[in-house]
């Protein structure tokens, strides 16, 4: 069992800025919106994940809103970059970049759309953490990539030293109790719904994007729970998730969702903006919570 999360417990999968035309980062925006997470209560930053739009943006952006970002939080927030592609070679050279711009951990993904067997995910896994020194992470979300990380593939890669936490949107549960009991893999729930009961059978905490805009309020729940006052904790949780379900499973990507709650400028193609109706509902929401309504 892991003795503490090597990121912290609360991750937000942050999104990224750009300017109004959607052309270019908006460096400026990112590193601002960076520091107010931090001292809304994150303990760490996931850059250029799924909701950093990581598909939509270039291998020089990638780098440069790393090195923006860290500017803004300082040396001691932990970064975690993400680098996964569909390409193991293309994967390990974001890895590389990512470290050298200064992140603390990589988030690597299933390579997705071609469904390699198991031995090649694996593989795949093994070839991009040997490239680097810093932590690996795993993200496992076959709803998304098409292939899963079996339990028996992701036992095997806890023995990598560098290969050392897991984001798991697998809704697997009991997978993730078998390989918690087995290895010091620190798991981190990637889907808001489980982040108190992952983290009740020995999860590391959660990786959200719902963070992005409730920070204090998801942490409130893991904060509550280490009390050993789970009845509150089940009541915050109950009530950030109502937020979380119109974010995260409403129709729309919680990049999507999580922009127009923030106001944070456009997202890039294929993705659409909320509309105007969208904005409201989920604004009375997120009023809402912020009120304890």
């Amino acid at each position: 069992m892991i003795t503490s999360p090597p990121f912290g417990r609360a991750l937000c999968a942050m999104i990224t800025p750009f300017t109004e035309d959607g052309e270019r980062l908006d460096l400026d925006a990112a590193g601002a919106l960076a520091a107010r997470l931090i001292a809304d209560g994150c303990d760490g930053l996931v850059l250029s994940g799924t909701t950093g739009e990581s598909p939509t943006t270039s291998d020089a952006e990638k780098t440069a809103l790393i090195t923006a970002v860290r500017q803004a939080v300082g040396p001691d927030v932990p970064l975690i970059a993400g680098v996964g592609s569909a390409d193991t070679r293309h994967t390990a050279g974001l890895a590389r970049a990512a470290e050298d711009a200064g992140a603390d951990g990589l988030l690597v993904v299933t390579p997705y759309y071609s469904r390699p067997p198991q031995t090649a995910v694996e593989t795949h896994f093994r070839r991009v953490a040997d490239a680097v020194g810093v932590p690996v992470m795993l993200y496992d979300i076959p709803g998304r990539t098409g292939t899963r990380i079996e339990v028996e593939t992701v036992l095997r890669l806890a023995e990598h030293p560098r290969i050392t936490a897991v984001k798991d949107c697998s809704g697997d549960l009991l997978g993730a109790t078998r390989v918690i009991a087995r290895t010091g893999l620190a798991y981190y729930s990637g889907n808001e719904e489980l982040n108190l009961p992952l983290y009740a059978v020995g999860g590391a905490g959660y990786v959200s994007t719902v963070a992005n805009v409730a920070p204090a309020a998801l942490r409130a729940v893991l904060d509550a729970f280490d009390r050993g006052d789970t009845a509150r904790a089940a009541r915050l949780n109950a009530r950030v998730m109502e937020l979380a379900e119109r974010m995260m499973h409403g129709g729309l990507p919680g990049t999507v969702t999580a922009k127009a709650l923030l106001g944070a400028g456009p997202v890039r193609e294929p993705l659409w903006s909320a509309d105007a109706e969208t904005t409201g509902e989920l604004r009375e929401l997120y009023t809402a919570l912020l009120n304890g309504v």
